[in-house]
């Protein structure tokens, strides 16, 4: 009987054969001229079939074997489909199929709204991330899902509710109900969250309400924005050798001085530019080269099994 290869090994060989891919490009291939990452990234609409792999930061890295999930679940729908953001490793879509029916089964809400995750080999984004590279991180609307199938035009047009009053920076009581903190506290309780980024108001909110029971807010992270979807990080994927984890975060519920030097940095009054206000220099945008070796092979094999006008790879 013919012996059977793990899938740790399997995962090893892979991402051995891209690092070598990468350095024998590199050492026999004239030098190219540099390429902005966002774009070559972004223009690549399938992965290559590959054993999933999370690769580099959450920040500065890829994904290879992503999965698509399906744009209608139990208890789940995708949001903005043109964008072809609904790419993950295979962990992160599992997250997701779970936490949608724990939140219908034990907390009695309706369902969840997906937005962004990673590209089809993750990368860079063409627009409106610095993260969702590596395949481990999940944006999911405040607003609950339809009972309704929406449309593809839903999909694009419905926008995400703001849930942050920007002049009192306290969540609008109006829109923030127990619905909301039940969803960002059950997608806190599994083991392989990282942490989540909401907005300060929020994360406030949070705190106010949470009782006795607090250990899950640890994970509750403050960040600019997110006054309309909370940010799931998951931790790196076991096998993944290339994925590099975030710094731990504090053993405390983040409740306390963290989370009011957050309000004083947002109440801080802004500085007045200068008149003329000084030309600010385009910010330099990261090139392929700026990724590690392995999401450079896995972009050169994604690009040479793009798919030909017939659809045949």
């Amino acid at each position: 009987m013919k012996n059977k290869i793990s899938s740790a090994a399997l995962c090893t060989l892979v991402m051995a054969a891209l690092c070598f891919a990468a350095r024998a490009e590199n050492a026999t291939a004239p030098a190219a001229e540099p390429r902005e990452a966002k774009k070559a990234f972004g223009a690549i609409k399938v992965p290559p079939a590959l054993p999933p792999q999370a690769i580099g930061r959450y920040d500065l890295g890829c994904v290879a074997g992503a999965q698509k999930i399906a744009m209608n679940g139990d208890g789940w729908q995708a949001m903005r489909l043109s964008r072809n953001r609904y790419w993950g490793h295979p962990v992160l879509i599992s997250y997701i199929e779970t936490l949608a029916r724990d939140v219908k089964r034990l907390d009695g809400l309706p369902g969840i709204l997906v937005g962004d995750m990673a590209q089809p080999i993750g990368g860079p984004l063409l627009g409106g991330h610095a993260s969702h590279q590596s395949g481990i991180d999940v944006d999911l609307w405040y607003n609950l899902m339809s009972a309704r199938t929406l449309s593809a035009e839903d999909r694009e047009k419905f926008a995400a509710t703001n849930y942050v009053d920007q002049t009192t920076l306290t969540v609008d009581p109006a829109r923030w109900t127990d619905a909301q903190a039940k969803l960002v506290k059950r997608a806190a309780s599994y083991p392989e969250v990282s942490r989540i980024f909401v907005h300060p108001a929020v994360k406030k909110a949070l705190c106010d309400s949470a009782g006795s029971d607090r250990a899950w807010l640890q994970k509750i992270r403050p960040w600019y924005k997110h006054d309309d979807h909370l940010h799931v990080r998951l931790s790196c994927p076991a096998g993944s050798n290339g994925c590099v984890s975030q710094p731990a975060i504090k053993a405390d519920d983040g409740c306390g001085e963290e989370l009011d030097a957050w309000f004083r940095k947002l109440r801080a009054p802004r500085p007045k530019p200068p008149k003329p206000p000084k030309p600010q220099p385009k910010p330099k945008p990261t090139l392929v080269t700026d990724l590690p070796g392995e999401c450079q092979a896995l972009l050169d094999l994604a690009e040479a099994e793009k798919p030909t006008a017939s659809g045949a790879r």
